[in-house]
């Protein structure tokens, strides 16, 4: 698949009621980094907005995403009962903008800490490939 909306409704969901997705990167060493974002679907993309949490001056995943665009999304949902088990996966190139009330509004309605918006900025998420599968079928 190469859309979001073309994901099965299971898979849609999952992305849907999912608060905290994880990153994946190439730091500047080549080596694959990973990181927990929160995240929103907007159109066909998905975003995650620079907050206001300690970082350091320029955070590294906005680093690292300047140095090299490609990055992978995933969506997980882990049970003990493996027949729960489900994931999505979004191959995307991010591109790093202004924080713009659609994707700040997507934010807001999933996250109550967002209610005073972060200073951004935007991290946009454009799916190249996406890639979903579930224990049960």
């Amino acid at each position: 698949m190469r859309h979001l909306f073309e994901l099965p409704d299971w898979a849609s969901e999952l992305l849907d009621e999912t608060r905290v997705a994880h990153l994946g990167l190439l730091d500047e060493s080549g080596h694959p980094r990973v990181q927990p974002i929160t995240f929103a679907r907007v159109g066909d993309t998905l975003v995650s907005a620079i907050d206001d949490k300690p970082k350091q001056r320029v955070p590294a995943r906005l680093a690292r995403l300047r140095a090299d665009p490609r990055a992978t999304i995933t969506i997980d949902r882990y049970d003990d009962d493996w027949t729960q088990l489900a994931w999505v996966q979004v191959l995307a190139t991010a591109t790093i903008r202004e924080l713009d009330p659609t994707s700040l509004a997507a934010l807001q309605r999933r996250y109550p800490a967002y209610a005073t918006p972060p200073p951004g900025p935007l991290i946009v998420f454009s799916p190249l490939r996406v890639l979903c599968w579930r224990a049960s079928g």
